[in-house]
This record gives structure tokens, C-alpha cells and sequence, in this order.
């Protein structure tokens, strides 16, 4: 198994004249599982959308490599290419384009081929208790909040990136729906190395899905990290001890409806 390590150093970003990540020092490896946790508006969904690419964001300071490699400069395609992924907090709606479709020109891009793909489509969906009928539906129209992070998390196992960003994966799913999607990510830390970084409000996830590095993220920088413990103690008291709540994000930056990387 290949051993694979993002490594975030010194990361500044803006948008526009509003400076959103003020210096973001942060290493996973494979097999490692790391939360963000902090605050509305510190910053934790744009650290996501700049480690992928995203427009609309300035990077003014620092790097982010994968196995050493710079990413910064590179499209989001060519670092999906490398190795990352992205599970979105708003999955995009794409209509007319079905998920089979999607990972198949995937499959291709990846020179993989896309000969035993719908075998495998059905094993991942199993596996979370996905309903088939969706594997053909176009991409995340017509489904459920749980059913469409349900479809981040089939993609992310078919796929096996090196790295994860899960962005609130959490959100929308009931309580066996979040159990299954937190095994098969873990499953995924154990079976494929995959380094896995979570971006969540709320310890219900890191019950299910264990961390190894808990990091408290406020008003752009990480204040804080820890163990696992760290979850509970968070949701208990706040974060009025690392300042209480950030400055707003941006409207332009956070607005959930717009294409994401557009």
C-alpha cells in the first residue's frame, strides 16, 4: 500500500479584501482520520474549497503539497487526477448526467477501466445502503440530503482517492445512515490508506467515525488540537475560550447554491 501525505503549510487566503484563512498549518497521512471543529464562519469550508481549487479565492501565502508535489497552481481536475477528493457540504445537482456516467468518464481519465464498474457501483452501494435505482437517476436530482452525502461517500469508495475532505458530511443523515457512511469511511482508512480530513459542527459524527487529531479552527487559524476526547468537551462548552464566534464569511463565498467550482 502507498503512503501518501498532504501536507497544508502556512496557508493565507482571502476573498476579496477579506483575509479568511490567516496562516493554516496542518499534515494527514494515509490512514490518519484529522476534524476540523470550530466556529460558524472561522474559516473551516473555505480551507476545503482552497485545498480543491475552488475560484474566487486568493491564496496569498503558504502551500499545500500531496507526496510533495505542489498542488496550488494545478486545476481542480488535475488534483482529483493526483489523488484528492472532495465530499461538498451542498452536493451540485447535475441534470441529465447520471452517477454511472460520471465515474465512468472517472474510470477513463484515470486510464482505469470501466469494464467491471457497475459490479462495482453495486458492491459500494450495499455497502451504505444505497437504493440501486439511484446509480442511473441523474447526479443528486430529485434525492434527499442523506441520500446525496450517501452518493459523496459511494463515489469516495469507488474512487479511493489518497486524500478525503469530508465538508459536514454528517448533515442530513439519520441515525443509521450516519453509521454506515463512518464505516465505510473507516473502512477506507483500513482497506486503502486513505487519510481522511472532516470538516463537523457536532461529536455525533467522530462517534462513529474516530479521529485521531481533533483541531479547533477559529478566526482563520487552528487554535487547538487534541485527541479524540477533545469532540465532547467542545460540544459541551463552546468556543467562547478561543474567542468566541469568527467574522463572517463572505456572502460570495458561502452562498450553498452556486456552482462549486465554477
Amino acid at each position: 500500500m502507498t503512503t501518501s501525505e498532504l501536507v497544508i503549510s502556512g496557508l493565507r487566503a482571502s476573498v476579496g479584501s477579506t483575509e479568511i484563512l490567516k496562516g493554516i498549518d496542518l499534515t494527514i497521512r494515509s490512514g490518519e482520520v484529522h476534524a476540523i471543529m470550530g466556529p460558524n464562519g472561522s474559516g473551516k469550508s473555505t480551507l476545503s474549497h482552497v485545498v480543491m481549487g475552488k475560484p474566487g479565492y486568493e491564496v496569498t501565502a503558504g502551500s499545500v503539497t500531496l507526496n510533495g508535489v505542489e498542488i496550488l497552481g494545478l486545476p481542480t481536475w488535475q488534483r482529483a487526477q493526483a489523488g484528492l477528493f472532495l465530499a461538498m457540504q451542498y452536493p451540485t445537482e447535475v441534470p441529465g448526467v447520471s452517477l454511472s456516467d460520471v465515474l465512468s468518464v472517472a474510470y477513463q481519465a484515470g486510464e482505469r477501466s470501466a469494464d467491471e464498474l457497475d459490479d462495482v457501483l453495486k458492491a459500494e452501494a450495499e455497502r451504505i445502503g444505497f437504493d440501486h435505482d439511484l446509480l442511473r437517476r441523474s447526479l443528486n436530482v430529485d434525492m434527499s440530503g442523506g441520500e446525496k452525502k450517501r452518493n459523496e461517500t459511494l463515489q469516495l469508495g469507488v474512487l479511493k482517492p489518497k486524500i478525503a475532505i469530508l465538508d459536514e458530511l454528517d448533515s442530513g443523515l439519520d441515525v443509521d445512515a450516519l453509521r454506515q457512511v463512518s464505516r465505510r469511511v473507516e473502512a477506507a482508512t483500513e482497506e486503502d490508506g486513505l487519510g481522511v480530513l472532516v470538516i463537523t459542527h457536532y461529536s455525533r459524527l467522530l462517534n462513529e467515525l474516530r479521529a485521531d487529531r481533533i483541531h479547533v479552527l477559529a478566526q482563520g487559524r487552528i487554535v487547538d488540537s487534541g485527541g479524540p476526547e477533545m469532540a465532547e468537551a467542545l460540544e459541551s462548552s463552546g468556543y467562547a475560550a478561543y474567542g468566541g464566534d469568527a467574522e463572517a464569511v463572505p456572502a460570495a463565498a458561502a452562498d450553498p447554491f452556486a456552482d462549486p467550482f465554477a
